[in-house]
């Protein structure tokens, strides 16, 4: 599902709310969490799953086209951790 769909079934389901003011619970949704994992936070969904990052060392890599070896330096890449219930319902 891609994000203009979420917003369409959401509105599907919420037929008293305007388009614009979907995209603006979707937009304010994904960027406090965003923001949270910026700040080195954690956010966790109760029955869905907790978003977090994670700490990745730097290394030497290679450029795919001309073999030649690159520094690619340390990072923080985001994380989910699906909960039980999601792990569940996924393996039913």
């Amino acid at each position: 599902m891609i994000r203009s769909e979420l917003v369409q079934s959401l509105l599907e389901d919420h037929r008293t709310l305007s388009p614009r003011e979907v995209e603006t619970i979707v937009s304010t949704f994904f960027d406090t969490i965003t923001m949270r994992l910026a700040e080195g936070g954690r956010v966790e969904i109760r029955g869905f799953g907790a978003f977090s990052t994670r700490p990745r060392e730097a290394r030497v890599g290679r450029n795919p086209r001309t073999g030649e070896t690159v520094d690619v330096s340390a990072k923080r890449v985001p994380y989910f951790k699906p909960g039980k219930e999601m792990r569940a319902r996924l393996n039913v």
